[in-house]
């Protein structure tokens, strides 16, 4: 199943905005340490930033690809 980065983005963000929900409690409770949930956090951040990066120059990957495939046809 093909995913658009869109939509990739979308469920990032939404993990994001779950995790900064879900994480106080755990630490809360000692079923985590802050030091993990940030961590976690940082992992999940730097995941929607490349996503948001590959978006943002999705033309140019694109047409890197592309010219790599013409070379290696040749």
């Amino acid at each position: 199943m093909k995913i658009a980065i869109a939509g990739q983005i979308a469920e990032a963000m939404r993990e994001l905005a779950m995790r900064k929900n879900t994480y106080p409690r755990l630490i809360g409770s000692g079923k985590m340490k802050q030091s993990e949930a940030d961590l976690c956090l940082a992992r999940m951040e730097a995941i929607r930033d490349t996503l948001l990066f590959c978006q943002q120059h999705e033309a140019d990957i694109r047409s890197y690809i592309a010219a790599k495939r013409e070379a290696v046809a040749s």
